[in-house]
């Protein structure tokens, strides 16, 4: 099968790298230095307990170069995919589906969703339809992202943790290519099921995100210390609750509790979010796909979000702050 991977960053790697593993023909969709490395060297990964393997992948920057191809693995940062909405295309032959890797609400939510908000476009991921006119939702297939992957070097990913990459159809069917993907995945090494509710998996993992991320960025705190001060603990706690409400009136529920989930959390231990290491590193933090969305969400549905608000309000300053400064904010 003909794989293309949009991005070979740490998770675009590791999943790139085990496809090709398996017996994928894989090609990533890169730049700059990671290019450069696949195209001379491959893509090497070092697994969980230390083992290398190198992976046979080709690179290029062209997807007009790559051409159709079965399936394309769409796993850049939800405010890169606007960018690339144009080449992407160049990728499809007439059945292929797209596998999309974004955290957070993604662009395609509404898409087959039924009641009320049927076809609605979020407008803070997916400004004016954009992406949706490019990359159609009809060819997407859900999937949302649990392992943890460092990019060490260029072309060099180390898997650090987790293995679950559930699927699913947006409609909630078991169709012939959504079965296909998860057991390509599967023969990869990964855990891939097929949910008939791909939201309500998009919903646990952005309950976290949409808390832990931005309270971390902004107070350059890990995920132990987040959970263990009681002021951040409690303010995590209520945009939980905002956040379930929302979710509540779209039709998900939530099969942990919130004490579960901070709990969850903490036990992580001294680990920096996301957004925390994108901020430290100077690199624009993902911030609409898993706050602003929500935000945007409560409004449609008409809950009250005045916690959340108030977080994207001030990770939104610090991005600008970030982006006029030129540079990046750590504590020393």
């Amino acid at each position: 099968m003909k794989v293309a991977v949009v991005g070979a960053g740490a998770i675009g790697g590791l999943v790139g790298a085990r496809l090709a593993l398996a017996g994928e023909a894989v090609t990533f969709i890169a730049r700059g230095a990671n290019l450069k490395a696949i195209r001379e060297h491959g893509i090497r990964l070092i697994e969980m307990d230390g083992r290398e393997q190198l992976a046979p992948a080709h690179a290029t920057d062209d997807c007009a170069q790559a051409g159709p191809q079965d399936l394309v693995i769409l796993a850049v940062k939800a405010h890169q995919v606007d960018a690339l909405a144009d080449q992407v295309p160049l990728l499809f032959g007439p059945h292929t589906p797209v596998v999309t890797m974004q955290n957070g609400i993604p662009y395609w939510y509404f898409h087959g969703h039924g009641g009320a908000l049927q076809g609605t476009t979020l407008h803070s991921v997916d400004p004016g339809g954009r992406i949706a006119q490019r990359i159609p939702p009809e060819r997407v297939i859900g999937c949302v992202v649990y392992p943890a992957a460092d990019l060490l070097a260029p072309g060099v990913i180390r898997h650090t943790e987790g293995d679950r990459f559930p699927v699913g159809e947006l409609d909630g069917s078991a169709t012939a290519r959504v079965r296909h993907v998860s057991e390509s995945f599967e023969r990869a090494g990964f855990r891939a099921p097929v949910l008939a509710d791909i939201r309500a998996e998009i919903w646990l993992k952005l309950w976290g995100n949409l808390t832990f991320n931005p309270i971390s960025a902004l107070a350059h705190a890990t995920l132990v210390d987040i959970c263990q001060f009681g002021p951040t603990r409690e303010l995590a706690a209520a945009m939980m609750s905002e956040a379930q409400e929302v979710a509540n009136r779209l039709g998900i529920g939530f099969r942990v509790t919130i004490d579960k989930r901070i709990a969850g959390a903490e036990k992580v231990g001294a680990h920096k979010t996301s957004m925390l290491q994108d901020v430290e590193a100077g690199r624009a933090p993902e911030i609409d796909a898993l706050v602003g969305s929500v935000v945007e969400l409560g409004r449609l549905t008409g809950v009250a979000t005045p916690r959340i608000e108030a977080v994207y309000a001030l990770v939104q300053l610090l991005a600008r702050s970030m982006a006029t400064g030129r540079g990046g904010i750590a504590l020393r």
